[in-house]
């Protein structure tokens, strides 16, 4: 890591609930390839004067996590096809004062369908209606999932979200069982000292996740969430949300340098981000 100088560029992440995951491997990818960046994690207390403060002083990149997905749009100058498509924005570039908003969510969800080549007609349950559901539920869409429930409590949200993309909207689970669950929750997420107030709890009740076949949960920090442990070890296909974090990440990156790493690259950042 360079020694701090006025001549750093700067890029940050604003997360509700910050993890070290994002510093670690930005800045790992910036020490390997002889950049002199920083990356840091903040927890803004007014969302609006940390984008200010991102337009200000010049920072070059912000990533933006739960819950500030949606709201963050109308702090922005220009919405990328990628974030304006989906009403959701997870990534911001910084062009002398002009912010970009982006979505690399997207991306990673569509990647990861492909990469563990899930079946095109397997059923799906998913829980949320947030920015991430929504970047995971046009994913579903357009990789040609057709049978997807959407589960949220918020029904405003929950049923605008199933009707945009063509799906169904259920307020609770009835009973009902999926070939794939996926969970855009909260639930089992840890962060900070204390952890969420559901970080040991299931998104799913363990009947619906034995009858799946993949078990997917979009929640990054713990790499190895509850859903994750529980599906592990009956012998689920898993896809986790270390793997849709390290994608998402990765293309992040590429927005803020214009340089794409190599697979090494990533895989020794990766492996730095898991030891740490």
């Amino acid at each position: 890591m360079p020694i701090l100088n006025k001549d750093m560029t700067l890029c940050i992440s604003l997360s509700a609930r910050p993890s070290n995951n994002g510093t670690r491997f930005h800045n790992h990818l910036y020490q390997q390839l002889g950049l002199n960046w920083i990356y840091k994690a903040f927890a803004p207390t007014d969302l609006a004067q940390a984008i200010a403060g991102v337009r200000g002083l010049g920072i070059r990149g912000c990533a933006v996590s739960m819950p500030y997905k949606e709201d963050v749009i109308a702090l922005v100058d220009v919405m990328d096809p990628s974030a304006k498509a989906i009403d959701s924005v997870n990534t911001i570039v910084n062009d002398g004062g002009r912010l970009t908003a982006y979505n690399t969510d997207y991306t990673a969800i569509e990647q990861l369908l492909e990469r563990h080549a899930v079946p095109r007609d397997y059923s799906v349950l998913l829980t949320g209606a947030g920015g991430m559901a929504k970047a995971t539920v046009a994913a579903l869409r357009d990789a040609g999932f057709t049978e997807v429930t959407v589960i949220a409590r918020n029904e405003v949200a929950g049923r605008a979200l199933a009707a945009q993309y063509g799906f169904r909207w259920q307020g609770e689970l009835d009973g009902g069982t999926a070939d794939m669950i996926i969970n855009v929750t909260p639930i089992g997420m840890k962060g900070g000292l204390k952890g969420g107030p559901e970080a040991e709890s299931l998104p799913f009740p363990l009947e619906v996740i034995d009858a799946a076949k993949v078990v997917f949960d979009v929640v990054a920090l713990p790499a190895e969430t509850p859903l994750i442990k529980v599906a592990r070890a009956a012998g689920k296909t898993v896809i986790t949300g270390a793997e849709v974090a390290t994608i998402q990440a990765l293309e992040q990156f590429v927005l803020y340098t214009g340089i794409r790493p190599t697979d090494e690259q990533v895989r020794a950042a990766e492996e730095f981000t898991r030891a740490h």
